[in-house]
């Protein structure tokens, strides 16, 4: 079975750890070193600072001309795990004008990880997401660039929060930090399942209207915050859950025990549409339930978890019985992309090594090697009083994702600006730090910063010095900042080539028996009859005819997504076996040449649809 390859990861995160070491020793060693240059670009940062608005716009213009600058190194990504094709599904759904679709018929060749078939067709994850890369589609033609300008937004929106916590040099410095660890390598930004910036965007609106609304109450910061809740509700309901909880004990307080509380009528009158705004977001997920799931209460994830599913989300809870899987490789992502390791960790020897495991993995990500200096500093940060509510939200999310069986860094997502702002927090005292009286914090954090931008530097020429991510199957690109390079190649490069032939095209997927569950082919679109491609699983002899029968006029190939480079080929039952053999050798040869079966099929593509096959 084909595994990840972790050296291309580990060489980045090798070099950024080695960084981070030589900045500690430069630091030691020479103190004052480049004392004058970063005063200089101090005081320049400091004037764009002190205009709130242009540093959130310059925060949030950044992402966008960064990311658009880099499209001829970083294309617009294509999708590449399960996820992507599930939360592309709820787009492509939404941007028909649909909140589901009917289950297709012969539906169990076309059942795959992470959608539904029963009782309708359709994404099993909140549609939050799948509303983002909806506007993409409709607005841009592309999904993806709504997701970039979430991105842009939740950069801008961390900036601004910063800015209500912390002085605003340092606010923009976090913005900025943002901007190349999240906004524009990070696969929250380059990938279509993350929900990362989205959710972050709520939590920041959230965690930066509270203070505000505390201090002077105005309309405005009361519906960015319910804003920010109803994004929370519609993406990551439960770790938006455990931010608000803290928020609303503080938010209760203020209200009840506040030396400055308004009258009623006030509170009213700045509380009723972020209200009204919450409740009609919960009544439209409600609705949502009901036409894709079957009932109000029946949240996303339940329908698909119950029917393939075998380990569950939360520790105290025992496995599902395993259901009666169709096909070898759907049991295969089960089991090893969930079950096997909720073996693991629901054990008393395992839950302990594989929850710190869990809490370093997420530490990679926010802060990775070059931002774990400042935790030095981390004894002071947790008795500030300047952020202690939000290290108290911190403290929340631990006891929260304890009891989770799977966290990744973009479940987490809600507390991005909360970890930012404690981060920089540990820096703000780590800059005063004097050992003998020498400014090593001080140079500290300005090498910290400088190194922060000479490894984005260095992620532009990763794949030149054969420092990328290997194309397939990927590393562990969702704990690392810079992100997942190009992946999913082969089998857009076989659907792009599939939409250019005559016709309607049905390609059945021949997995071989060391196939990679992770890698994935079969997903369709939205609007199954008219799909010009549709992708099916490969059954026994007797069901494939059945299929094929069904869908008679469409041209009908095998695809083998195992081969190097992945073979296609005229379905075998369509023609003599001596002219199937003929046809095999042609492609391979056609391969050869860069013109592939795609050639081929120009000569025999009609012939093959007209037959009815």
């Amino acid at each position: 079975m084909l595994q990840p390859d972790h050296h291309a990861n580990a060489s980045l995160l090798i070099i950024e750890c080695g960084t981070a070491a030589i900045v500690a020793a430069a630091s030691f060693a020479w103190p004052a070193m480049g004392a004058r240059f970063f005063s200089r670009v101090e005081r320049q940062f400091a004037r764009l600072a002190r205009h709130r608005g242009m540093a959130v716009l310059s925060v949030g213009l950044s992402v966008l001309m960064l990311r658009l600058a880099l499209l001829p190194l970083f294309a617009v990504p294509l999708p590449f795990v399960p996820d992507d094709f599930s939360f592309l599904l709820a787009s492509d759904t939404f941007a028909h004008g649909r909140l589901t679709n009917p289950t297709p018929a012969e539906w169990t060749h076309f059942e795959t990880i992470h959608e539904t078939m029963i009782p309708t067709y359709q994404s099993m994850y909140f549609p939050g997401q799948g509303l983002l890369l909806a506007a993409g589609q409709v607005l841009f033609g592309s999904p993806w660039f709504a997701i970039l300008i979430s991105s842009a937004l939740m950069c801008a929106a961390l900036t601004w929060m910063l800015q209500v916590w912390l002085p605003v040099n340092w606010a923009l410095l976090g913005g900025f930090i943002a901007v190349l660890r999240l906004g524009v390598f990070s696969y929250w930004t380059n990938t279509y399942h993350a929900a990362g910036s989205l959710t972050a965007l709520g939590g920041a609106l959230i965690l930066g209207a509270l203070p505000r609304l505390m201090k002077t109450p105005r309309l405005g910061c009361a519906m960015l915050m319910g804003i920010g809740i109803s994004i929370l509700a519609l993406t990551r309901p439960y770790e938006g859950l455990l931010l608000c909880i803290p928020v609303a004990v503080v938010l209760a307080r203020w209200i009840f025990k506040g030396t400055n509380r308004l009258p009623m009528l006030a509170l009213t009158r700045y509380a009723v549409l972020p209200l009204a705004l919450i409740a009609a977001t919960c009544a439209w997920l409600g609705y949502y339930d009901l036409k894709a799931f079957g009932k109000v209460t029946t949240l996303p994830y339940t329908v698909d978890r119950a029917q393939y599913g075998i380990a569950p989300y939360f520790v105290w809870q025992g496995p599902r019985p395993e259901p009666h899987y169709r096909y070898v490789v759907m049991r295969a992502f089960y089991h090893m992309g969930e079950y096997d390791f909720y073996k693991d960790i629901h054990t008393r020897s395992g839950f302990v090594p594989y929850t710190l495991e869990k809490a370093g993995l997420i530490l990679l990500f926010y802060a990775g090697f070059t931002f774990l200096i400042p935790l030095l500093m981390l004894r002071r940060v947790l008795l500030d009083r300047r952020i202690r509510f939000l290290v108290a939200c911190v403290l929340v999310l631990m006891a929260g994702t304890v009891i989770e069986i799977f966290v990744l860094p973009h479940y987490v997502a809600p507390f991005a600006a909360a970890f930012y702002a404690i981060g920089l927090q540990a820096m703000r005292h780590l800059r005063l730090w004097k050992p003998e009286g020498k400014p090593v914090g001080l140079a500290l954090v300005r090498l910290t910063v400088f190194s922060c931008v000479a490894l984005a530097g260095l992620r532009l020429f990763a794949q030149p010095l054969h420092l990328a991510p290997p194309k397939w199957p990927p590393s562990d690109w969702n704990f690392v900042w810079f992100g997942p390079e190009h992946y999913g190649v082969e089998r857009a490069r076989v659907e792009h080539q599939l939409q250019q032939l005559p016709g309607e095209q049905l390609a059945i997927v021949r997995y071989s028996a060391d196939h990679y569950p992770f890698d994935e082919w079969v997903y369709n679109p939205a609007d199954f009859p008219d799909a010009k491609v549709l992708w099916a699983r490969d059954m026994d002899a007797a069901d494939n005819l059945k299929l094929i029968e069904y869908y008679r006029n469409r041209t009908v190939w095998l695809v083998e997504p195992d081969e190097i480079p992945a073979r296609v080929i005229p379905y075998p039952m369509q023609q003599p076996a001596a002219a199937g053999v003929a046809l095999q050798s042609s492609a391979r040869n056609d391969r050869a040449s860069g013109h592939g079966w795609a050639a081929a099929s120009d000569r025999r593509g009609t012939a093959n649809a007209d037959d009815g096959h």
